[in-house]
């Protein structure tokens, strides 16, 4: 059995499907993809990558599959789904997942297509796995998907505290051997034994304070605004089939980005760090709700307007505007009393929890440097908010 040094998990065994599946070409591009994107310009020891992130899921889920007693033949297609749940991501991750979505109309767990008559698809079958059924279990469907997919599943378990590791900031450092522990299957579903409503808590205490401080952190999104926005620019005109960018690397996208004119100067922008500055940054009490989780056209139309009324180029306007913030964790069931219960139920943390997430919600609207006070002034009027930039 071959084993591997990991920094989170130390020794992780691997069967032999997972260590034939690793040999995969798909599975090593994941070696190019950093699990947290642009978070590497506020840390600058985040470089992980989504290959290490994915041994530690498939680490997790075979010592879950193994406290769980699960059968063999179950148990393989969870660890094997484990190993592969990310291998449909595409360049920087969720940050391009966005205009993946738009010009392509697949979400990254929808990896039926990328398994099918395809290397990893071989090794599937060759270990007596059927890929359509791994590719459900990694979108979270079939016998136990949720130990892969799910409220309280493996992948957060193991991408909150490599983060911590990895970033040195300690908000993410979840007892995750406890939550391991106290899994149960209750009428066929996961649980958490009775006695464990603060074991859940933790992983939703973790992930709400590593969104204030890490996955959110203002830097971080003004890159990712802004390459989603060359993104779309390379897809929209045509300058790189959809299919062909999805399974592009990091760099690879930077490169392309930086050989096409229109799209060169965002490549140099990230590169050096070179970013656009916040001209808005607004509380969501502050934030007329016609604004709030804005559907991508009418993004793009605000930015528009913005910009005329800025005079400046459209370009030079980029709105973000996130989603209500949600908190799966707070799904999580426990068993009280013989019965299964959310954890939003039976935990009076949750309700401060979700108010804690929404606190930290920002609207931001980011410029070029040269040009950010106008930007600030004709956003403050077209969008209804006070011109400023909220702590």
């Amino acid at each position: 059995m071959t084993t591997i040094k990991d920094s989170v998990h130390d020794y992780i065994e691997l069967d032999p499907t997972a260590e034939a599946l690793l040999d995969t070409a798909a599975m090593q591009r994941l070696r190019t993809i950093r699990q947290l994107s642009t978070v590497q310009l506020v840390y600058p020891s985040a470089n992980h990558t989504r290959f290490e992130h994915s041994l530690g899921v498939y680490h997790l889920a075979s010592r879950a599959v193994d406290r769980l007693e699960v059968d063999e033949p179950l148990a393989e297609r969870l660890r094997a789904a484990a190993l592969v749940h990310d291998v449909g991501h595409g360049p920087f991750g969720h940050q391009t997942e966005a205009a993946i979505e738009r010009h392509i109309g697949r979400h990254h767990d929808e990896i039926e297509w990328l398994l099918a008559d395809s290397e990893i698809g071989a090794v599937l079958e060759n270990h007596g796995l059927e890929p359509e059924a791994v590719a459900a279990t990694v979108d979270g469907r079939g016998p136990l998907g949720e130990l892969v997919s799910g409220s309280l599943d493996v992948d957060r378990m193991d991408y909150l505290v490599r983060d911590a590791h990895h970033t040195g900031v300690p908000y993410g450092t979840i007892d995750h051997a406890r939550l391991l522990y106290a899994l149960r299957i209750v009428d066929g579903e996961l649980a958490l034994e009775a006695g464990n409503v603060a074991t859940a808590e933790s992983a939703l205490i973790a992930r709400t304070l590593m969104n204030a401080t890490v996955y959110r952190h203002h830097v971080s999104r003004i890159a990712g605004a802004m390459l989603d926005r060359a993104s779309e620019r390379l897809l929209a005109d045509g300058h790189v089939n959809p299919d062909r960018f999805a399974r592009l690397t990091d760099a690879e996208l930077l490169a392309t980005f930086a050989d096409y004119e229109p799209t060169a100067d965002m490549a140099t922008r990230i590169r050096e760090r070179d970013l656009y500055k916040r001209a808005i940054w607004a509380r969501r009490q502050d934030v007329p709700d016609r604004f709030a989780g804005l559907e991508y056209d009418r993004t793009r139309a605000l930015e528009r307007e913005i910009a005329d009324f800025a005079g400046v180029d459209p370009s030079a306007v980029i709105v973000d505007s996130p989603s209500e913030p949600s908190s799966p964790e707070s799904r999580a069931r426990l068993v009280v009393d013989g019965e299964l219960q959310r954890l939003e139920e039976r935990s009076s943390l949750v309700a401060g929890l979700d108010a804690c997430a929404r606190e930290i919600w920002r609207l931001g609207v980011y410029a070029p440097p040269a040009v950010v006070d106008d930007v600030r002034e004709a956003a403050a009027d077209v969008l209804t908010v006070d011109p400023v930039i909220a702590p």
